[in-house]
């Protein structure tokens, strides 16, 4: 799959967001009903029960989806030049920013996992020396800093992973909410603290819940921010060499990049250019914008919706979602025609929504590649990290996947 500096293409890797087809092995760690897990396989299921007819997917199916999870709804041969396979996630738990930063080469095997309340007096020693006024929220471990922000574990990952600063915008302009995370950041072990300001449908210690492995938050989707307009969110990493990243190895080498969706808010990367966006439609129409721009790119996408139903438990608006996004796909595929070109499928987790909570799920992920040119169809190993989606990519644009991190270019296996 590697291609030469004066033939490299165009490659787009668009990650619907946690889009796994399986329970990884270690799934059940945490919660053993978690073994069961199946996104893609129980969505289509659920589909065929409530619309009373199977999901339209022609080019999922044609990407090769049914060859790695094969299903009665899911074409069982394709006549594109593709090829298939699984991959585990490489890195602890099911998280989108773990995710994100490991497909991009990132090794994120050693992610600190830690609960805010096993860290509340460093933490609340650094806000006061910032000059903030700190208290415990109603004697439980979360903080409430400057009458408006809550400091949490974050309970849509899995617990432990990820902490939050949350305030309505209303209350506290985001760049107040970004420098309260800001100095939770320079002290927490974790992979992750995220800002995020919104607009909620009541007082936020109404939506304080508890969560899993004695974690305390906010259920940030019941409180409204993912339904009411004007979400902001940014997201402040554990440190990282970025330059051994796939976005800026490709900006470096003079390759323009792109990142859409929640891949802009998650990825770093100065030259790239960042196309943020919510709403499917609208990740789809920026990622085709990127793609018919002339000469070679490298665009990476994030269709979060997928994720939102998931958290929502709601079967159907996933399945809906992935029908809009299988239409966009179309799109892409038709546009990325030339030798050199790739379009890379992909997930970060899974997130079951007919799995009985709201977390995410720990399974493999699909791995489906349009070749324009190539011969055939070709069945890949399952690779052992996401970090090897970001190699084979990497190798596609002509680039050494050794100045990742972390991750190898999947090789073939067979022809089918």
């Amino acid at each position: 799959m590697t291609a030469g500096r004066d033939d490299r293409g165009r490659t787009v890797i668009v990650v619907v967001d946690g889009f796994g087809i399986g329970a990884m092995p270690d799934a059940g760690a945490l919660r053993p009903g978690d073994l069961a897990a199946d996104t893609c396989g129980h969505v289509l299921d659920h589909a065929r029960e409530v619309l009373g007819r199977p999901l339209r997917l022609p080019v999922l199916g044609a990407l090769g989806l049914g060859l790695v999870h094969p299903h009665p709804d899911l074409a069982r041969g394709t006549r594109l030049p593709v090829a298939a396979g699984r991959a585990a996630l490489g890195y602890p738990g099911a998280d989108t920013f773990a995710g994100h930063q490991t497909m991009m080469g990132a090794d994120f095997s050693r992610v600190t996992v830690a609960r805010l309340g096993e860290h509340l007096p460093e933490v609340t020693a650094a806000l006061r020396a910032a000059g903030h006024r700190v208290v415990l929220l109603d004697g439980r471990p979360l903080l409430l800093v400057d009458g408006s922000v809550l400091v949490h574990d974050n309970l849509e990952a899995d617990p432990g992973i990820n902490w939050n600063a949350s305030a309505e915008l209303t209350d506290l302009g985001f760049d107040g909410i970004l420098a309260v995370a800001r100095t939770v950041r320079a002290v927490a072990p974790v992979a992750r603290v995220i800002a995020v300001g919104g607009h909620a449908d009541g007082p936020l210690p109404e939506f304080v819940r508890d969560g899993d492995a004695g974690t305390v938050g906010l259920d940030t989707p019941a409180s409204g921010f993912y339904r009411n307009d004007g979400l902001q969110v940014r997201h402040l990493g554990a440190e990282l060499d970025h330059t051994r990243q796939l976005p800026d190895l490709a900006a470096r080498s003079g390759i323009p990049v792109t990142l859409v969706g929640k891949a802009a808010d998650i990825l770093a990367c100065e030259a790239a250019v960042r196309r943020p966006a919510v709403p499917t439609a609208e990740v789809l129409a920026h990622t085709a914008e990127a793609v018919r721009a002339p000469g070679e790119a490298l665009v990476v996408a994030n269709v979060q919706e997928s994720d939102l139903a998931g958290h929502q438990q709601d079967a159907e608006r996933y399945a809906r979602i992935l029908e809009q996004v299988d239409a966009g796909l179309a799109a892409l595929v038709a546009l990325l025609d030339r030798p050199g070109d790739r379009l890379v499928v992909t997930g970060d987790h899974g997130n079951d929504p007919t799995i009985g909570h709201a977390y995410h799920t720990r399974e493999y992920v699909p791995v489906l590649i349009h070749r324009p040119g190539a011969p055939g169809v070709e069945l890949l190993p399952d690779a052992d990290s996401l970090a090897d989606v970001g190699a084979t990519a990497a190798a596609a644009l002509g680039l050494d996947p050794g100045g990742l991190a972390n991750g190898r270019r999947i090789p073939q296996r067979a022809a089918v």
